[in-house]
């Protein structure tokens, strides 16, 4: 199995944990960050087989260029096919991530066991929120910006270096296809059919748009599980990361959401 540079395979650190020998799991980063948010994830999963790939565009990838959604999803399923081909892959993404885990699924439905997917906006950002969004690519560059949006999502502080530095890599030009393709409706074409499991949450004090698309979700894919983290807002994994990882082995190992997870109100 050739694998990128990009990707990097953190294989299970413990040994006779019931279904890690058969299933590796995938993470897939926010569209502000890089693989690196994982670490807290990477460290308490270690009896898990783990990978964690840069998208193009961020990271390591950061001189690559952003095409689609579509284009980021067939990226990674190119040297997934190969893993998928000999184990379960469970694909869990925030945000961005949590978009191209859907695509992904959508696409390449025989490459995912399942997938897991927080905050991912897949009805598109109208409004106020929407002209904010865009507003900020206009300070892209500033690294006053950057050192903002570390508070603004809650980051730890010992994290606020290494998203400054990775935020200020990733290319405006980048950054402006990929806002304009999910603010304008992001939805995954083809997921009302996948044969993967599908586990969405956001954090009950997320934006709108994101707890929004938990009611689109359940409504096109009628198997699809449903949730709210209570009391988190967007970058739960660095707010609460032991319930996120807490998260991840419970729909991974058993199926099941995590009963910290509440349902949807009625009426979404």
């Amino acid at each position: 199995m050739t694998v990128p540079d990009a990707v990097v395979h953190h294989p299970s650190r413990r040994e006779g944990v019931p279904g890690t020998e058969r299933a590796s799991v995938v993470l897939l980063h926010g569209g502000s960050v890089a693989s690196w948010m994982w670490e807290p994830q990477v460290e308490a999963l270690d009896d898990l087989d783990v990978w964690t790939p840069d998208l193009p565009g961020y990271g390591t990838r950061a001189a690559a260029d952003w095409h689609s959604f579509d284009a980021t999803a067939d990226d990674l399923a190119a040297w997934l096919a190969p893993l998928a081909a000999e184990r379960e892959v469970h694909v869990v993404g925030l945000s961005l991530g949590g978009l191209v885990a859907l695509r992904l699924a959508a696409r390449h439905p025989a490459l995912a066991t399942s997938v897991l997917a927080s905050g991912a906006v897949v009805d598109g950002v109208p409004g106020i929120l929407g002209a904010i969004g865009r507003a900020q690519l206009r300070v892209w560059d500033r690294r006053w910006y950057w050192r903002g949006q570390a508070y603004a999502l809650r980051l730890p502080r010992e994290a606020h270096d290494v998203f400054v530095r990775t935020g200020l890599a990733i290319r405006r030009t980048n950054m402006e296809r990929q806002v304009a393709e999910q603010y304008g409706g992001a939805w995954p074409e083809g997921l009302e059919t996948t044969g993967a499991r599908v586990l969405a949450v956001a954090g009950s004090r997320d934006l709108r748009p994101a707890r929004g698309a938990l009611a689109t979700i359940a409504r096109r894919v009628p198997d699809a599980v449903v949730r709210l983290a209570p009391g988190m807002h967007h970058q739960w994994s660095a707010e609460d990361p032991d319930l996120f990882s807490a998260m991840i082995r419970t729909w991974v190992l058993d199926g099941v959401p995590h009963p910290a997870l509440v349902p949807l109100a009625p009426g979404g």
